[in-house]
């Protein structure tokens, strides 16, 4: 943690904003998918923000989690070394979110080192871990351990291939964007000029 003395006025403000988004139900689920999906032997943190930060903290559970959702030999880390030295630990944060993102986690989805290190934004480390979950319940290639009603599956895309044929016939066609020319016709316009005659 960094040596930082409290903060007062605006920036107050705005950490009590921040610190408010954290979500103490939400903490609960990602400790028992982490639990799970990393093997029993880990040990589980008390409640609250800064036992689920302390607990993250020198990354060690972040890359045992990344690499839980690779099959064997494959893992994106591959060396986990536990120690307590704050430059590695925080090397290791950045692995995880590095691997994070290969895996498939949007990078607007993924914090920063510091937001887990000095527990600036734990928001927003759930929100990581809450885009991984997703991605490993939507890839669906058998690493996923857990409840699959933890996370919600990310919409995949549909590809649609259209022949020249029906490519050809669309261009033909205007759009219901541009309106309708059904039942137009210029019967009653007159001239620029001339009236209207009446019958």
């Amino acid at each position: 943690m960094a040596n930082r003395g409290p903060t007062y006025g605006l920036s107050r403000e705005v950490q009590e904003k921040i610190e408010q988004k954290y979500d103490p139900d939400l903490e609960q689920r990602l400790v028992d998918w982490i639990v799970g999906q990393c093997g029993g032997s880990l040990e589980r943190p008390q409640t609250g923000r800064e036992n689920f930060q302390k607990w993250l903290m020198d990354g060690t559970i972040l890359c045992r989690l990344i690499n839980s959702l690779y099959p064997r030999g494959k893992e994106p880390i591959k060396k986990i070394l536990e120690t307590q030295m704050a430059f590695k630990q925080m090397e290791k944060i950045s692995q995880f979110l590095q691997a994070a993102e290969a895996y498939g986690v949007t990078t607007t989805d993924i914090f920063q080192t510091v937001d887990l290190w000095e527990g600036k934004d734990m928001a927003a480390v759930q929100r990581t871990l809450m885009a991984l979950g997703s991605v490993a319940v939507t890839k669906d290639d058998g690493h996923y351990r857990g409840d699959r009603e933890w996370f919600h599956r990310k919409a995949q895309g549909y590809r649609r291939e259209f022949s020249q044929e029906q490519l050809r016939q669309g261009q033909s066609l205007i759009g219901l964007q541009m309106g309708s020319n059904r039942g137009a016709s210029q019967a009653g316009m007159t001239g620029y000029g001339m009236h209207r005659q009446i019958m």
